[in-house]
C-alpha cells in the first residue's frame, strides 16, 4: 500500500477499521459547521466506501490520516478528483482535508497538505491544483493560502457562498524551492 509520511504522519488510504474516528470527526458539531454532519455509523461506512471507489476509479481519493505519536486517526487529507462540473470546472483535483478537533491548531492541516502538494506536482501531469472552502471557514482558507493557494473568487455552491482557490506549480515552487526542491 502507498503511504505518505511526514515528520509527525503517516498518510494512507482509508480503510474500513476507521470507522470509529471517523464517525466521532464527522458526527462533532465543530468539525461539520459548514457541512452536513452524519447520522449515524453506516453513512460513515458508506462515506469510506465511496472514497475507496474513488481510489480504484481515479486513481486518488481522500487519504487517512495517522499520528505516529499515538497511531490514532486523526482525520483525512487529500486529493479528490472531480470529473462533473463545480464552478463551471471539471477534470481537476480539490484538496481538502477535515480532522478531529483536539488536533486543530497542531499545524497538522498545513503539514499534510505540504505532502499533497509535493506528492500532487511531483505525480500527477497537473500544472494547478484547487480548493474550495465555505467563505465564514477562516481557519481553512488561511491553511490553503500559507500552503501557496490565492484566491480566485466567491461561488455559489449549491445555497453556500464558497472561496475557489488555484495553485499553479509555478507558484508553488517558488514558494517552496529552498524547502523541497
Amino acid at each position: 500500500m502507498i503511504q505518505i509520511e511526514t515528520d509527525r504522519l503517516i498518510l494512507r488510504e482509508l480503510q474500513l477499521s476507521d470507522e470509529d474516528r471517523f464517525y466521532l470527526m464527522d458526527s462533532n458539531p465543530e468539525v461539520v459547521k459548514f457541512i452536513e454532519p452524519v447520522k449515524n455509523r453506516e453513512q460513515v461506512l458508506m462515506n469510506i466506501k465511496s472514497v475507496q471507489a474513488q481510489y480504484k476509479e481515479n486513481g486518488i481519493g481522500r487519504w487517512a490520516v495517522i499520528e505516529k505519536e499515538s497511531g490514532l486517526f486523526i482525520g483525512w487529507s487529500g486529493f479528490k478528483y472531480y470529473k462533473d462540473g463545480v464552478n463551471n470546472h471539471s477534470n481537476y483535483y480539490d484538496l481538502g482535508y477535515r480532522f478531529i478537533p483536539e488536533y486543530w491548531g497542531k499545524g497538522y492541516a498545513t503539514e499534510t497538505c505540504v505532502a499533497w502538494m509535493k506528492y500532487g506536482f511531483e505525480n500527477f501531469n497537473k500544472n494547478e491544483f484547487y480548493a474550495t472552502t465555505h467563505i465564514d471557514h477562516k481557519a481553512s482558507k488561511n491553511v490553503l493560502e500559507k500552503v501557496g493557494f490565492k484566491y480566485i473568487e466567491t461561488f455559489d455552491d449549491e445555497g453556500d457562498l464558497t472561496d475557489w482557490l488555484k495553485v499553479t506549480k509555478e507558484d508553488w515552487m517558488k514558494l517552496n524551492q529552498t524547502i523541497y526542491f
